[in-house]
């Protein structure tokens, strides 16, 4: 009891400060909230559909348009609550109490949320009910059980295989056991799933932050207490975040040198979705240790792979799903891309020229995507074999960006597979933290308005509300750069300063 006492008190006190800020953040997630009850994804056989008080929020435009003015302001309230707390916890010389409690409280509205800026989430129900029924997910697509479009997936994956991992599918394959086809509750528990790997990135991050040299409590305010991060994982219930969890684990222990633990966090990892997998080679370069010869980084890396390959084999046996999940890896993203991912805009581009020449421009998607692999694979190669070991979770980031980067499909998840690793290996505060602000803005701007979900007889509306929302958007932005003091004060300070004339040209001698 006397030594409780002293923690509750010490634990208070850390966030006395930062009360005003965690319940301003709170009220944001509490419109986050209120708001996806009229545009949140909703399956049609959800029971919501059916409450009364609910139809005037999701059918008329009064309230469609209300609910999404409420959405799009309370995830900038989140923005301003983040970038506040940043400010306030300058000079990063406490503990990482005050961002946990933050991406608490910030979370607990979210896990009662309709989902919002994804609804890739019913496809996971659609998933677990395939391995449920026998079949085998890298053969079937979800159109192959009954009700499927009735259980919320998007019609895109009607006759799509994903990209997941088998240990991903058992799960959904589990929850959907115990949820049955109560999407509400299904959703819940992907979110729970979500949140484990969350506390592996408020567990992992602060240490791998540490042995970089890098403040474990800015590192952890940048990442976890972002509000894309907050959005995309707990609102969105994504399984990225559990793949990201394992991952900073398996980085922090290979750079510890616990190589067949870091192996099986990593192959974990792989298993809910495949793409962290060109980490392992640099995982196994940690695992040999500083200043190892040749001989031995290869013998690590025979070790690495044996162990994930013998791993991956187990892990696929149940279901017969083998490794199904290579083809699906690389089969995934074709036929579509986005316009604002750097080769989605370079496609849009090169097709749009040959269009105004009345050429075939067909085949511009695939060539630029596979040019992109290509030089993807050429840049984790090349940075295999060249840099330092002190440098070496740089080298793996810098590969694994560019594997994300050169692709014409980049969702704004895709960038918190990073976020951690730029994180722990060292974000200045300056065009760096400013860059990480500038992206989360925008991604959080870019969900609120395109992910809006309407109901088909109401599809007209859809426009209008995008239209206010990127208003409401560009109005709350402008308001933290220009007017809100604390956040205007944060931004400010990461922007580049002007020097006199004189000290330039000193500076150029």
């Amino acid at each position: 009891m006397s030594d409780a006492a002293p923690a509750t008190q010490a634990v208070g006190s850390a966030l006395r400060p930062h009360l005003g800020t965690l319940l301003f953040g709170f009220v944001g997630s509490i419109l986050v909230l209120c708001g996806s009850f009229g545009v949140g994804w909703l399956a049609p056989s959800s029971p919501v559909n059916r409450w009364k008080w609910l139809i005037p929020w999701r059918t008329e435009l009064p309230g469609l348009i209300t609910v999404t003015v409420l959405l799009t302001l309370g995830c900038w309230m989140l923005v301003a609550a983040w970038l506040r707390l940043g400010r306030e916890l300058k000079p990063w010389t406490g503990s990482i109490k005050p961002t946990v409690t933050a991406m608490v409280l910030w979370t607990l509205p979210m896990m009662i949320a309709l989902p919002i800026f994804s609804r890739d989430v019913f496809a996971y129900i659609g998933q677990g009910r395939i391995v449920l029924a026998g079949g085998n997910p890298y053969e079937q697509s979800i159109s192959s059980i009954n009700n499927w479009l009735q259980l919320g997936a998007d019609a895109y994956w009607a006759d799509s295989q994903t990209a997941y991992g088998p240990l991903f599918y058992w799960m959904a394959a589990a929850i959907v056991h115990f949820t049955g086809t109560n999407t509400e509750a299904g959703v819940f528990a992907f979110r729970l799933l979500a949140w484990a790997g969350m506390a592996l990135v408020l567990v992992f991050l602060p240490k791998l932050a540490a042995l970089h040299g890098v403040n474990p409590q800015r590192a952890v305010w940048i990442t976890a207490a972002s509000p894309l991060f907050l959005l995309s994982f707990i609102a969105s219930a994504h399984n990225d975040a559990l793949m990201v969890g394992l991952a900073v684990a398996a980085t922090y222990f290979a750079a510890r040198r616990w190589g067949v633990l870091a192996v099986f966090l990593l192959v974990l990892s792989i298993g809910i979705k495949p793409i962290t997998i060109v980490m392992l080679p640099f995982l196994g370069l940690l695992w040999a240790g500083q200043g190892s010869s040749w001989p031995r980084r290869i013998r690590y890396w025979v070790y690495s792979a044996a162990l994930a390959l013998g791993m991956l084999a187990i892990m696929g046996l149940p279901g017969g799903f083998g490794f199904g999940w290579v083809k699906a890896t690389l089969t995934s993203g074709g036929g579509y891309m986005v316009n604002y991912a750097p080769l989605g805009l370079l496609v849009l581009f090169f097709a749009g020229v040959l269009t105004v020449l009345q050429l075939d421009s067909a085949w511009v998607l695939p060539a630029v995507q596979m040019l992109g692999r290509l030089v993807a694979v050429v840049v984790i190669v090349y940075l295999l074999f060249r840099g330092s070991y002190s440098r070496l979770v740089q080298r793996m980031l810098i590969g694994f960006t560019a594997l994300v980067v050169l692709s014409p499909v980049i969702h704004p998840w895709y960038l918190l597979w990073l976020l951690p690793f730029f994180a722990a290996t060292g974000i200045r505060d300056d065009w760096q933290s400013l860059w990480v602000v500038v992206t989360v803005g925008f991604f959080v701007a870019l969900g609120c308005s395109d992910q809006l979900f309407v109901w088909q007889f109401v599809a007209d509306y859809k426009a209008i509300l995008q239209v206010i929302s990127v208003c409401v958007s560009i109005g709350c932005a402008a308001l933290l750069v220009l007017a809100a003091k604390p956040t205007k004060a944060s931004i400010q300070a990461l922007l580049p300063r002007k020097r006199p004339f004189a000290r330039r040209r000193e500076a150029k001698r």
